[in-house]
């Protein structure tokens, strides 16, 4: 970046300083924002001291915590985010009909962000709300996501993507999971049986851009005493790819022939 004169490296810090709060679990401290960004303790102390003057962060005994003000950045982009304003009536009445949990997300690196969702039942024993990152390689909208991308992308994140065991059923061999994808590609639609926890199993469709690439992705996750498989591509899967074509279609920037796969 030292070579494009328009980047604002002070920007990118305080940016940096606010991603290290999410993976503390309680105030963070000067050390701990300077080791998580690389940069120095009197630079991280800087941002940290810019962001209190803003009213963004809060010092705290213990180091310095986020305030309510923080929303405001995520509210402005689910507010400017046509998808997600669209997909949450979609989301609700799939839950409705299916009376299972609906979410949609987008590709992030090697994640998936949650941006719109609408929860009928936990399911997962860790929270799912707007905002989540799950891996993309485990999940059933990440891997929808990456199997409507382009040959060359899907290659890219196959090479670069770090596979993690959640559960004896997760792949974790490279191989197999270009064989996934390309599979997922072919049939329309990815199913994800206890890959990322043990009795979760979700089938997610893409939304697709008018060239046939995946913008995003909405799913139904359940408890494997629900459904089997069979039974939740037979009746859930309809309903998935009516949304996805309804989201793609609502929005106008996107093609009509969504989901139809």
């Amino acid at each position: 970046m030292a070579s494009d004169p328009d980047f604002m490296l002070s920007l990118a810090r305080g940016l940096s300083v606010l991603r290290a709060f999410e993976t503390s679990h309680g105030p963070l401290t000067v050390s701990e924002a300077a080791r998580a960004t690389g940069m120095s303790r009197a630079a991280a102390r800087r941002c940290l001291h810019t962001l209190t003057v803003l009213g963004y962060a809060a010092p705290t005994g213990a180091g310095y915590e986020l305030t309510a003000s923080v929303l405001a950045l995520a509210h402005s982009y689910l507010d400017s985010n046509a998808i997600a304003r669209v997909a949450q009536p979609v989301l609700e009445r799939i839950s409705s009909e299916v009376r299972e949990s609906s979410s949609l997300a987008m590709l992030d690196g090697h994640e998936i962000v949650y941006v719109a969702r609408s929860a009928t039942r936990r399911i997962l024993s860790i929270g799912i709300s707007v905002g989540t990152r799950l891996p993309a390689a485990c999940t059933s909208m990440g891997r929808v996501i990456v199997a409507f991308d382009d040959e060359a992308a899907r290659a890219r994140f196959v090479a670069r993507v770090k596979l993690t065991r959640h559960t004896p059923h997760t792949i974790v061999d490279k191989a197999d999971l270009a064989a996934e994808l390309d599979r997922i590609r072919t049939q329309g639609y990815a199913l994800v049986d206890q890959e990322l926890e043990l009795g979760l199993r979700s089938l997610a469709v893409p939304v697709l851009s008018a060239d046939g690439r995946a913008v995003a992705a909405i799913n139904v996750g359940v408890h494997v005493g629900r459904f089997d498989k069979q039974a939740l591509v037979r009746e859930v899967l309809p309903v998935l790819r009516a949304g996805a074509r309804e989201i793609a279609a609502a929005t106008g920037a996107f093609g009509d022939h969504a989901g139809k796969r």
